[in-house]
């Protein structure tokens, strides 16, 4: 029985970049022997166990057949008798397939290291075609590695545009687009993930709205000549950009992406509809659209607008939270002022000491309270306003 280290930790390692996990392939082993010296089966269709003390997953070499539509469509063989050669066979990309063995030395059966060093992202065999998932998983691989200079290589766009119009992409289920695309969000350069998709022809099926509007992007910097050869920008893919470049996580990447995509009843309900979208981005999204028409207002330091910002966006209660939201909206509507986080500390602190228990030693109770709670914390951030237009008209 040989094991060797495979597959990302071997690429990632040779490309100077961090290594974050390592997958094992056993070969000339079988599941009993596994079971014996002690590994944890983690997988019921794929021999896949999981080391007793590292917990890191090590699979027996296998062979797989095409049998029906689909990313599960396949039959899988595994055991001693299965050969290195065969396995790396059915692996997606060049790079992926490179192996280390015991003795640290790199093997490459697939023309991989080539490849690596032309910074080229190439299947290996046209059975690549046969698993629409890998069509994603080229965009996104492309979202990672475009910074270290790789791109498609030419036959592997080809084929990815052959899948992108056959049977295949209509089999792919909603969850493995939203699982591949999640991945891409935190990568360097996670729009290039949709600008792929797009190229290849594949987004229009994926993501309509998006694809609708980088189209018309294309469309409009082509009639005004001002592309200059270069790939033009969508809003939502502009926002998105934004947001990696003030280091936001995923979750603040996904609002800023689709924010501009859900606008109104009509077209918000699209994206539940496409993909199964997690609640926490879904929420941050909801409340961004919340705060949406409040946040011009804020930004002129306008009382109301501001005291409306500050209750939708739970400043008091969730102060964390309403910090993302204000990273968000700076990165959709982008260049706030410098003074905008002060004015905002200086407005909550003024709405704070409007106590609704106070107004209620007053006598008031129900609508009347509601009432006089908010033009009493009107007024009080309206002086601070005021105060801060003074200290600035003097300074200046």
């Amino acid at each position: 029985m040989n094991i060797y280290l495979v597959g990302g930790a071997v690429r990632d390692r040779l490309l100077d970049i961090p290594v974050k996990d390592r997958d094992w392939l056993v070969v000339g082993g079988s599941e009993a022997e596994m079971v014996e010296r002690g590994f944890v089966r983690a997988d019921g269709q794929f021999p896949v166990f999981l080391h007793p003390e590292t917990g890191e997953e090590y699979a027996l070499a296998r062979r797989e057949a095409k049998t029906g539509p689909g990313y599960k469509g396949f039959s899988v063989e595994y055991g001693p008798d299965v050969t290195l050669e065969e396995d790396l066979q059915r692996r997606d990309f060049t790079i992926n397939a490179l192996v280390e063995n015991e003795a640290g030395e790199v093997i490459d059966r697939v023309g991989g290291l080539d490849d690596l060093a032309q910074r080229r992202l190439r299947h290996i065999t046209p059975a690549f075609s046969e698993d629409p998932v890998r069509l994603l998983r080229a965009a996104r691989f492309i979202a990672r590695l475009s910074k270290h200079g790789f791109s498609l290589a030419h036959d592997t766009f080809s084929l990815m545009k052959q899948m992108a119009t056959g049977e295949e992409l209509a089999a792919l289920k909603p969850e493995r687009v939203w699982q591949e695309l999640k991945r891409a969000l935190p990568e360097p350069e996670p729009w290039r993930f949709f600008e792929t998709l797009q190229r290849c022809g594949a987004l229009a099926s994926l993501l309509p709205p998006l694809a609708e509007a980088m189209t018309e992007a294309t469309a409009e910097s082509e009639a005004s000549d001002a592309a200059h050869g270069e790939q033009p920008d969508c809003e939502p893919i502009r926002a998105l950009k934004r947001a990696v470049a003030a280091g936001a996580d995923p979750q603040v990447c996904f609002a800023a992406l689709f924010h501009s995509l859900c606008q109104g009843l009509a077209r918000a309900s699209w994206l539940k509809a496409a993909l199964p979208v997690e609640r926490e981005y879904l929420d941050l999204l909801a409340q961004l659209q919340g705060v949406a028409r409040f946040y011009p207002g804020t930004v002129r330091q306008e009382a109301a607008a501001t005291l409306d910002l500050l209750i939708r966006g739970r400043a008091q209660q969730q102060p964390e939270r309403f910090h993302r939201l204000l990273l968000l909206c700076g990165v959709v509507w982008p260049a706030p002022p410098e003074q905008l986080a002060a004015w905002l500390a200086e407005a909550g602190r003024a709405m704070a000491s409007i106590s609704p228990a106070r107004l209620s030693e007053e006598g008031l109770q129900g609508a009347d309270l509601g009432r006089v709670l908010r033009e009493r914390q009107i007024r009080a951030i309206a002086a601070v306003a005021d105060e801060v237009k003074y200290i600035n008209h003097t300074c200046g």
